[in-house]
């Protein structure tokens, strides 16, 4: 009898552990920085989303003209076009808390001392054309590999070109599709992992999100701020929600 106890008491430990894996996950949106007061796809905004214990920090990446990868939201830096100018023309400016743009070489080793945080790394279109943005696409993905980052890493991309070219750079990474107007049987068809669409597109193809999960593709939503759509989707039960409130949606999930 007791041994029959101590066996159920395993398999209602071992259902309770499943169900918390299965749990919506957190991405912050360009680092936990709203609420933080902090800058925008910062370092300091990157360690604030490891503080919350979230799982993940979104960021982007963009190529500069001497070939230096950078991390920034907008295609300038207050005010210094990216694509068109060098590393040593953006250190002109930097953030509010003194902060200068880092490069993603930076960012990545700022990240992966902070154990346990997965790093999503968005990789922009860059305004010079697709030559451009695959020049900045196979540099990333080769820092990421020379930094031994493969296991914290994570990219996704709005362009379908860069994220087919991470895929062929490397098969085992995790690659999500951003622009929301491919249907999850290509995705799959494609090699891809994932799909991380704008809250939008799940309402506008209500079918998309369990289709998806029915081929075993990872289910991201952005960016979503309000309750009532961050509950919508914990409903849906979609694998991770991209937000500008992680306080708020860990509140929910709690």
């Amino acid at each position: 009898m007791k041994k029959k106890v101590l066996v159920i008491l395993a398999a209602m430990a071992v259902m309770g552990i499943s169900e918390l894996t299965a749990q919506t996950k957190i991405i912050a949106h360009r680092g936990a920085f709203k609420n933080t007061k902090l800058p925008e796809n910062s370092i300091a905004s990157l360690k604030a989303a490891k503080d919350l214990n979230l799982w993940g920090s979104e960021y982007d990446v963009h190529l500069t003209k001497d070939n230096v990868l950078v991390v920034n939201h907008d295609n300038d830096f207050y005010g210094i076009d990216i694509a068109t100018s060098t590393y040593q023309d953006l250190l002109a400016k930097t953030h509010p808390n003194g902060e200068k743009i880092p490069t993603l070489e930076e960012f990545i080793k700022a990240g992966l001392k902070l154990k346990g945080l997965k790093l999503i790394l968005e990789l922009k279109t860059n305004k010079l054309g697709l030559e451009r943005t695959l020049e900045a696409t196979e540099k990333a993905v080769a820092l990421v590999k020379e930094l031994k980052a493969e296991k914290v890493t994570e990219y996704i991309a709005f362009s379908y070109d860069a994220c087919k070219k991470i895929h062929e750079l490397d098969p085992k990474a995790k690659v999500s599709y951003l622009n929301g107007d491919i249907a999850p049987d290509q995705i799959k068809k494609d090699g891809l992992t994932g799909i991380d669409y704008h809250l939008s597109v799940f309402t506008k193809h209500p079918t998309w999100l369990q289709e998806a999960k029915a081929l075993k593709l990872t289910t991201n939503a952005w960016t979503v701020n309000a309750e009532s759509d961050m509950k919508s989707l914990l409903d849906q039960k979609i694998d991770y929600i991209t937000t500008n409130e992680p306080e708020l949606l860990k509140t929910l999930l709690k």
